[in-house]
């Protein structure tokens, strides 16, 4: 059902799974791609049959970052274009972060730039053991976009996110594992399995509860104790009234696997 030219779009069974589909470009993000991962990003927010949304990639590359030759080739318009580019790609980040659908990022080959930040983003992040990250931006006199400085500080600490984007350390899998990047590193011919493996169970799962633990968690590091509790006793409390949070009370006593709906 793609209706896009910088990526594949398709839905089923609940998961909806983009590809970055511009490989003769190392799948870079130029101003079109910004645009259409912003209008994919809004149709899985809005589609309420979509519980699970899987990023990845085309070949060896997951995403190269910027487009840095139209950058370039822009010249001095260069900085409007950039600012065109990251109003659309941020949007993208944002309701990819607000939705109510898990995230899963396959990432199968090097994440570099704005490739990394969208690696990043994932609820559950599992990657090709060839591939490899990297921050690359101050190797092009340039600062990081993609929420890269709001993410990297908390999944790996700010003295190494520091190191990232300093000094371009590349990453292997391993490493990236290690680091705290990572939910899981898989061989290169396994990764489409083990993503679809993913998407289905999370697609089968409480959607709204999911939606709940996205917002709670997304919002963690900026509000007090106080607050964040006063919000978990709200969300919990609307999650058990959903059609969702009474299947699973009756399966718990019923001694059965529940049957969740996403509602």
């Amino acid at each position: 059902m793609s209706q896009f030219e910088t990526l594949r779009f398709e839905k089923a069974n609940g998961v909806a799974t983009i590809t970055l589909n511009r490989p003769d470009a190392a799948h870079s993000i130029n101003l079109k791609m910004g645009q259409e991962l912003m209008q994919a990003a809004i149709l899985c927010d809005s589609d309420s049959e979509i519980r699970a949304v899987v990023l990845t990639a085309e070949g060896k590359m997951f995403c190269a970052g910027g487009d840095v030759a139209s950058f370039h080739a822009a010249q001095d318009k260069a900085p409007q274009l950039i600012k065109d580019i990251t109003a659309h790609l941020h949007a993208a980040s944002s309701r990819f972060a607000r939705m109510r659908a898990p995230l899963i990022v396959a990432v199968n080959g090097t994440a570099a730039g704005a490739g990394f930040s969208l690696a990043m983003a994932g609820d559950l992040v599992v990657a090709s053991e060839k591939a490899k990250f990297t921050m690359a931006y101050t190797g092009i006199a340039v600062s990081p976009d993609g929420g890269a400085t709001a993410l990297l500080p908390k999944l790996v600490g700010l003295r190494r996110a520091q190191e990232l984007i300093f000094t371009n350390r590349v990453l292997s899998a391993e490493e990236a594992l290690e680091w705290g990047l990572l939910t899981k590193v898989v061989a290169d011919d396994a990764l489409t399995e083990e993503a679809g493996k993913l998407a289905a169970q999370i697609a089968n799962g409480p959607t709204e509860a999911y939606g709940e633990v996205r917002r709670l968690l997304l919002g963690s590091y900026e509000t007090s104790l106080e607050t964040q509790l006063e919000l978990e006793s709200r969300g919990i409390s609307r999650c058990i009234g959903t059609a969702d949070g009474r299947e699973g009370l009756a399966s718990f006593i019923e001694r059965r696997r529940p049957a969740f709906k996403g509602k």
